[in-house]
């Protein structure tokens, strides 16, 4: 298993747009993906619990990958935090 820390850098945090560029890079994978938002689980290839989350700018999150794939995805979705969701 691996775990990405992130911080949300966009004004906009992770809504609409910046949740379905998300939702796109988790799916993929085959590896598992979960978002931890204040201790709360959020399934990370679901759009449904990417919005319920309520990210917003300055939010910490762990992206728990884990799977057969979690490197190439952990590096993913890295790259996408680093380049798309800034």
């Amino acid at each position: 298993m691996k775990n990405l820390e992130v911080e949300l850098k966009n004004e906009t945090g992770l809504h609409a747009r910046p949740a379905s560029l998300f939702i796109r890079e988790a799916s993929k994978y085959t590896s598992d993906i979960v978002v931890v938002k204040d201790s709360t689980e959020y399934n990370g290839k679901s759009i449904m619990g990417i919005l319920s989350m309520g990210a917003t700018k300055g939010d910490k999150l762990t992206i728990k990958i884990d799977g057969p794939d979690e490197d190439k995805a952990y590096k993913g979705l890295e790259n996408l935090f680093e380049n798309e969701i800034k």
